[in-house]
């Protein structure tokens, strides 16, 4: 029979690109290999994805994309709590996954079945059917040592992360405020952070987990998941570190249709030509994050008064009390939203550019020398791969603990610190943006991520550590 492994990523554009990377990185190793991936169709923004799929159908055959049958959700379904909303849409996406394997199976040897950390739920589902299931972790190793040890911790405690205000000692990850553990995993009353709970007891039942990190970026926790301790009362499956995956060239058909994308990329890519090397930080905060209308002017005067070049990728505010951006939005009014007369008065040295700009192309420019990011971990690697040191300023998910790991762990980025409400005022921004592209602690930083990069080109490289992760997964599956 021809071979085959299936695919399941957690419906965010983010995690979908980090599969797709992964199905191409297969194919590059063994090109027989059938790759299938499974859509689950969430209510929102159902069809923005749909540029990105047929871009990469049409390109790479052996790639075919299964969508699943929209569900329907319950009258009472929080659709505002878009972790909640996820986890339902793939709860309930179960029976079609079941039959879609099953009928894989009949003409493919399926050597694994590889889901997202978010679609746990589908884990039985392949044991039923007796394909080895694996766990693809999009985020970086020391996020996946708290996943592993979240039930220590909450065995330990019966207080919410949120309530403790203490630091937190995980096995591989510099001491962590309880109050940066990962967002939906702070209160212990929510109903997501039990989901998150059953779904890291299942990470050790695994056939093995991939992770999109390499062994010279995380090479402490990777020891501390290899040894045990992360897992004190079990077996820990085998982790295979395989990464940087970066999608470099399909992350705009995505975002827009291709003339809007082709538009936008040589708008702000003919600007940069224009600017000296190293002289414009970047400003741009993922798919889903949003700023408030006063945030916004913040950042503004914190960029006009910082008297450097920026590229700034400005959204509008959060709406219908969505803090994260899981509805299309329309395209904002930058007169309205930004300070009176900013824009004339910056146009000289600034480019502020609507919804959206391509971020691959706009990294790996010569005149970009910082980046103020979210700290999504898609972003973190295409920075690194880049050699751009960052300003960490997180927003959601799991990115202040990121946000930890990249300056004290890592030491390839500064820290944007907020009030105890979360915003940032001006005299912050400035401040940041001065110390990442003129003082002491920038050079340093920058020195450091220019070294992660060669570092993750040579583990990406013939005999390089990420090669041979490969390799060994490939092995496993020989074995069966």
């Amino acid at each position: 029979m021809a071979e085959a492994v299936v695919l399941y990523p957690s419906p965010p554009i983010g995690h979908l690109l980090a599969m797709v990377e992964l199905g191409k990185l297969l194919l590059s190793h063994r090109p027989s290999l059938s790759i299938h991936i499974l859509i689950a169709t969430p209510p929102y923004q159902a069809e923005s994805t749909a540029p990105y799929i047929a871009a990469v159908s049409s390109t790479i055959p052996s790639i075919v994309f299964h969508k699943l049958p929209k569900v329907t959700l319950l009258p009472s379904t929080d659709v505002t709590h878009h972790e909640f909303l996820t986890f339902e849409v793939l709860r309930l996406s179960n029976p079609s996954v079941h039959e879609t394997l099953l009928s894989i199976s009949k003409d493919y040897k399926v050597h694994a079945f590889i889901m997202d950390f978010f679609c746990t739920v589908a884990f039985k589902v392949a044991v039923d059917l007796s394909i080895p299931p694996y766990f693809f972790y999009t985020s970086g190793v020391a996020t996946l040592c708290s996943f592993f040890y979240l039930p220590t911790l909450h065995n330990n405690t019966t207080k919410s992360f949120k309530e403790l205000n203490l630091l937190l000692n995980i096995p591989g990850v510099p001491s962590v405020p309880s109050a940066d553990m990962p967002k939906p995993v702070l209160d212990r009353n929510d109903q997501v952070y039990h989901i998150f709970i059953n779904n890291s007891m299942y990470l050790p039942k695994s056939a093995g987990i991939i992770i999109n990190s390499f062994e010279s970026l995380e090479p402490r926790a990777i020891k501390a998941i290899r040894d045990g301790l992360c897992v004190p009362d079990g077996p820990t499956p085998p982790l295979y570190c395989i990464g940087p995956l970066i999608d470099d060239v399909d992350r705009r058909s995505g975002a827009r249709s291709n003339a809007a994308g082709e538009g936008a990329l040589d708008d702000c890519l003919m600007w940069l030509d224009k600017q000296p090397s190293k002289s414009v930080v970047f400003l741009c905060f993922g798919s889903l994050g949003l700023f408030s209308a006063q945030q916004l002017k913040e950042i503004a005067e914190g960029l006009e008064r910082s008297e450097k070049r920026f590229l700034w990728v400005v959204r509008n505010p959060p709406s219908e009390n969505l803090s994260v951006a899981i509805k299309e939005q329309s395209e904002p009014d930058l007169n309205t939203l930004l300070p009176m007369g900013f824009l004339e008065r910056t146009k000289e040295r600034g480019k502020v550019v609507k919804s959206w700009a391509p971020q691959v192309a706009v990294l790996n420019h010569d005149s970009i020398g910082g980046f103020v990011t979210h700290c999504g971990w898609n972003s973190v690697l295409e920075s690194v791969c880049a050699g751009v040191p960052m300003v960490a300023w997180p927003l959601y998910a799991e990115q202040r603990f990121n946000r930890v790991l990249l300056v004290e762990e890592m030491k390839i980025a500064l820290p944007m610190v907020e009030s105890e409400t979360g915003f940032v005022d001006s005299s912050e921004v400035e401040k940041r943006v001065r110390e990442l592209m003129e003082w002491e602690q920038g050079k340093l930083v920058r020195e450091r991520t220019v070294a992660m990069k060669h570092a993750a080109k040579a583990a990406m490289s013939e005999g390089g550590s990420s090669r041979l992760a490969l390799a060994k997964l490939f092995e496993s599956w020989k074995k069966e």
